[in-house]
């Protein structure tokens, strides 16, 4: 009785509270990590000494490390739920960026970042608030897991701008200080918030009317109508688990190696680096209105058609700022580039409605081990090309390409049949 009465507190079903848990563990994750990153990116590389290939390098290996250990954090998502991975990629984050600031070597940069930072922070930050998502919803999933993707740029809108003001003003090693302080003190009582599942709260995904019979709810292996639940082994049979592979690695591929670099990328095509900052605050800030509008859409139309398009629209960003000359370029690319991280959320509501809920994070961790090697290698490609021609151009047209190689991997996608 008391969790029905909680679920619904001011007429609100509770796996909506969970999608704010989420998007408060996006915002910090967005803010302080993925957009902060390129805050620090110049600082560090000057004054350690660093080739950019070699400061890519080291968000490469993170992005490795979090391929490798994928599969073994989403077997354990699965098992205990969220919350500890939440917790401890919340608590080794913010302690690893407290160390950034002692660091005085490549050695020491690699420890702290790879060993430290990096180590859950894939677990904590951005698997297992999808796993919330898939968990509490089925008919309003895209909806859901776009509102928790899209608060990565709404992080990188109100937390990034103050970490550069905090870098200019007092130097990279106080801003990655505060940073680590930053995540520790909000981070820690949001995920003590999580609750696993509807069912371990008596609850039916995407809400049960007050009145209705409870009876499938009961048990946390009844699943409503039309659910499919394919184990990992039943999965990797199919032929859509590997073109979604295939086309998560191309596209985050490109928008990570872009989005690493993006500050250097608009020094290179002349803007300086206060308006190269207010162009990445840009980027954090349309990537809100293009995720709503591409989550809202998403439950509404075909879903493989909407990401080929947002592919396609992305290449065309890219080739604005290729080939484009003057601000205005710039501008519209970082506008039109967000729709290829909008489809983030579409693609994994793809994958659970593909292969359900019973084994999502194994799922999708499996999946990690694969697609996260190609925005690994990404950044330290561009970083190598950049230091061999002092040009980021030799690289535009390939990325132009593999853009629109996503889309059409988007596009060739089928629901997959559950053996008997």
């Amino acid at each position: 009785m008391f969790a029905k009465l909680t679920s619904r507190l001011d007429g609100m079903f509770y796996g909506w509270w969970m999608v704010v848990v989420g998007c408060s563990m996006r915002m910090l994750g967005g803010g302080f990590h993925l957009y902060g990153f390129t805050i620090f990116f110049l600082p560090i590389t000057q004054e350690l000494g660093l080739s950019r290939a070699a400061t890519s390098a080291v968000f490469s290996l993170a992005r490795a490390e979090g391929a490798i250990e994928g599969p073994l954090a989403g077997y354990v998502i699965d098992r205990y739920g969220p919350r500890p991975m939440m917790l401890a990629g919340i608590i080794l984050s913010g302690l690893g960026y407290m160390l950034l600031a002692t660091v005085e070597s490549y050695a020491a940069f690699l420890i702290v970042y790879l060993g430290v930072i990096s180590l859950a922070f894939s677990a904590g930050f951005m698997h297992s608030p999808m796993v919330l998502a898939n968990s509490w919803f089925i008919r309003r999933r895209a909806m859901a897991m776009t509102l928790i993707s899209s608060a990565i740029g709404v992080g990188g809108t109100l937390i990034t701008p103050i970490l550069a003001f905090t870098v200019a003003q007092w130097g990279w090693r106080y801003g990655a200080f505060i940073a680590g302080l930053g995540l520790i003190v909000t981070g820690v009582p949001v995920a003590l918030y999580v609750k696993r599942s509807p069912e371990s709260m008596g609850l039916v995904p995407d809400g049960a009317p007050a009145e209705a019979p409870m009876q499938f709810s009961q048990s946390t292996d009844a699943q409503p109508p039309n659910e499919h639940e394919f184990s990992l082994k039943q999965a990797l049979k199919t032929a859509a688990f590997w073109k979604l592979i295939l086309a998560t690695t191309t596209r985050v591929g490109v928008f990570n190696s872009i989005t690493v670099h993006f500050v250097p990328i608009m020094v290179w095509r002349g803007a300086s680096e206060a308006k190269a900052a207010a162009l990445l605050a840009t980027l954090a800030l349309m990537s809100l209105p293009s995720h709503l509008f591409v989550g809202w859409i998403a439950d509404r139309v075909n879903k493989l058609r909407l990401m080929a398009a947002c592919m396609s629209i992305g290449a065309v960003a890219l080739a604005i700022l290729a080939y484009g000359d003057g601000e205005w370029a710039l501008w519209t690319f970082t506008i039109l580039f967000t729709f290829v991280e909008a489809l983030f959320p579409v693609s994994w509501a793809t994958v659970g409605d593909y292969f359900g809920r019973k084994h999502f994070a194994t799922i999708r961790g499996s999946m990690s081990f694969f697609y996260l090697w190609g925005p690994a290698l990404g950044p330290v490609i561009t970083g190598y090309v950049y230091d061999r021609h002092q040009s980021y151009a030799p690289l535009m047209n390939a990325y132009i390409a593999i853009a629109l190689v996503a889309g059409l991997l988007y596009a060739s996608l089928r629901q997959p049949k559950l053996p008997a």
